[in-house]
């Protein structure tokens, strides 16, 4: 069983990526035992979960340094998945490259531009040259393939594990809470009645093109005391007068007082959909809680 208590039964997780990547390291962490499936895509992965080839996708949907991940926002909304469960990656980038390598033969550093750009001490202290790659595996792939000493890779320890690499300094990241957050998702929602604790229910929603809108729309969460915890928009349709608003807020859909936020929502809203309702992880407990 997973332990993010969604009751799914072990199975195959798709992600974005190559074999090493982090979102690969995320499925093995919350899901062990679970075979992982690399896709080339998001839309490959959330493919993969539709045609039946995984029971779940694992998609990054934000990261504390770098904000929201590109597409997600846009792809998940007429997926036709739905979101039942979350899970909070911490970032620990490690300085790899193939074996017979040293921090004194290294001249080039490979990977991801964000993962570069969270970094950028060690680039500085080593002297090292920044190159862009498609991905962190993939830079950890090609340094593995290339060989040589003048070469490295930022990349995870999963990475080093699979491609045979030498870890030569760990937690290189230059902030400590950089930290991903991905939304798990399968082809149906998890369906009430909700147990008891904390949950998270995330939706989206396009306002009714009149004045004060939107404020009227999230009057409804603030005079029922829902907390709001993410609100995103984006436009749809390449009109800049159609937005479309993505939002994660406490509790679910059952709770009085979110069902009264929602509805009053829905009377402002010219399209409100619920994509899913999930246990809140235990890093959000723990940063609501000051720990």
């Amino acid at each position: 069983m997973p332990n993010n208590s969604t009751g799914l039964p072990s199975g195959i997780i798709a992600f974005q990526g190559l074999p090493g990547a982090y979102s690969d390291l995320s499925c093995r962490k919350a899901y062990p035992g679970w075979t992982t499936l690399p896709c080339p895509s998001f839309e490959a992965a959330m493919d993969a979960v539709r045609d039946g080839r995984a029971g779940l996708a694992m998609l990054p949907c934000e990261n504390s340094l770098a904000g929201r991940v590109p597409d997600i926002h846009r792809l998940l909304p007429d997926s036709g998945l739905h979101v039942v469960g979350e899970h909070f990656e911490r970032v620990e980038h490690c300085l790899l490259a193939p074996k017979g390598a040293s921090i004194a033969t290294l001249k080039r550093a490979h990977s991801h531009p964000v993962a570069l750009g969270q970094v950028l001490k060690l680039i500085k202290e080593l002297s090292l040259q920044p190159v862009i790659e498609a991905d962190t595996a993939g830079a950890a792939h090609l340094i593995a393939e290339r060989g040589g000493i003048e070469d490295a890779a930022i990349a995870s320890e999963l990475a080093a594990e699979i491609y045979g690499l030498e870890i030569l300094r760990r937690n290189v990241e230059d902030a400590a809470h950089n930290t991903t957050r991905f939304y798990v998702c399968r082809t149906t929602p998890l369906e009430g009645p909700f147990e008891a604790g904390d949950w998270v229910t995330t939706f989206v929603f396009r306002v009714r093109n009149i004045p004060a809108a939107l404020y009227k729309a999230l009057g409804g969460f603030a005079t029922n005391g829902v907390n709001m915890t993410k609100l995103e928009s984006y436009m749809v349709g390449g009109a800049f007068t159609a937005t479309q608003f993505l939002a994660d807020v406490d509790g679910r859909p059952d709770d009085p007082a979110l069902a009264r936020a929602l509805e009053e929502l829905a009377f402002f809203s010219a399209d409100l959909r619920v994509l899913g309702t999930y246990r809140a992880h235990p890093y959000r407990l723990a940063q609501r809680d000051g720990n």
